[in-house]
């Protein structure tokens, strides 16, 4: 069994920042991928940022260029910076894994960027 811990989330004004962490422990070999989805209030569960063990990143197009992610492999551990926020990014954001060939699921945790 795996656990996804978040951590980070809460409130910011437009054009502030927030970073975001989420640990993985438990029964790990491998983590494939790390990332993180969003949803927001009526929209479906989007992908926000992933990154696989390769290091590469994927970003949706929404937030190039102010949000980053990262891993501690070490840790077991990605963290997303987020900058300039805007208010359309306040959703509940879930962190997600795949470790060795299943995927798991953070809790969710709240960012609510105010405008």
């Amino acid at each position: 069994q795996v656990w996804l811990v978040e951590s980070g989330g809460g409130l910011v004004q437009a054009g502030g920042s927030l970073r975001v962490s989420c640990a993985a422990s438990g029964t790990i070999f491998r983590i494939n991928l790390m990332g993180w989805y969003r949803q927001a209030p009526g929209n479906q569960r989007e992908l926000v940022a992933a990154m696989p063990i390769s290091g590469s990143t994927t970003y949706i197009d929404s937030v190039k260029g102010r949000f980053t992610i990262s891993r501690d492999n070490a840790e077991n551990t990605v963290y997303l910076q987020m900058n300039s926020l805007k208010p359309e990014d306040t959703a509940v954001y879930y962190c997600y894994a795949i470790v060795d060939t299943r995927a798991y699921w953070g809790q969710g945790m709240q960012v609510t960027v105010s405008s």
